[in-house]
């Protein structure tokens, strides 16, 4: 393994600071690449990283998805201290929250290979090996994206990890959502990723027991350097994390 990734384990963390880290990350590594391509002689390589967190409550729409699909007002938000945002990552509304796993990959791909489809598919690889440990079967609803648990039983099927990302010059950012612990009632005021008909759960409902958190992250970053072929490295950039 030999392509480097930066890993940092940010905490419970705003989704606020946590979009602002990965947009300066996002923004330095696609300067770079503009520079090396004008400059090849002075070319610097370009630094992976993987982020995890946990968020406040939240949820995020994507830039291709439906206000609609957040079925409460902004003053039940305000009640229930549950910010939104609007992002640039694909997809439609999802909710991000405690005891949820949040992913953040921003990685350049033309380190790895330069499909993005691919890349969706390992990232729902990784979630699924990780299930896959703890006893939970999980697999694709084909045209969906995301891990599903029950996922070849049409309306029965529950999708434990939603997937989002924004790539600019084959530079990733956002990425997963996996349900751990999660409070599965914040689901109940939107419709999850814009999909009506089918369910959410977490590993711990599917399990019927609560997730240590530390495991679970550290079966997540095992399985990412092995579908990835990478290793993973304390983060070390100079680019603080806020509220760690």
């Amino acid at each position: 393994m030999d392509t480097r990734i930066q890993f940092k384990d940010c905490g419970r963390i705003s989704y606020k600071d946590a979009w602002e880290l990965q947009t300066k990350l996002f923004g330095r590594s696609n300067e770079q690449k503009i520079f090396n391509r004008t400059h090849k002689e002075q070319a610097q390589p370009i630094s992976n990283y993987l982020l995890f967190c946990e968020h406040n409550h939240v949820y995020t729409l994507g830039k291709s998805g439906h206000e609609q699909n957040l079925l409460v007002q902004s003053d039940v938000l305000a009640q229930q201290g549950i910010e939104f945002f609007h992002t640039n990552r694909g997809g439609d509304i999802t909710y991000h929250g405690p005891g949820q796993l949040t992913g953040y990959p921003i990685l350049d791909l033309e380190q790895f290979f330069t499909d993005v489809h691919k890349y969706m598919r390992y990232l729902e690889d990784v979630i699924i090996l990780t299930c896959a440990h703890y006893g939970v079967e999980t697999g694709r609803v084909p045209g969906q994206t995301g891990v599903w648990v029950d996922y070849d039983k049409g309306s029965r099927a529950r999708k434990i990890c939603a997937l989002g990302v924004h790539m600019g010059r084959w530079i990733t950012m956002h990425g997963f959502g996996f349900n751990i612990n999660s409070d599965l009632s914040k689901f109940d005021l939107i419709v999850p990723c814009g999909i009506a008909d089918k369910g959410v759960t977490s590993l711990s409902a599917e399990t019927g027991r609560e997730i240590d958190m530390q495991e679970l992250k550290s079966l997540v970053q095992h399985y990412f350097e092995e579908v990835f072929s990478a290793t993973l490295e304390p983060y070390r950039d100079a680019v603080p994390v806020s509220g760690s």
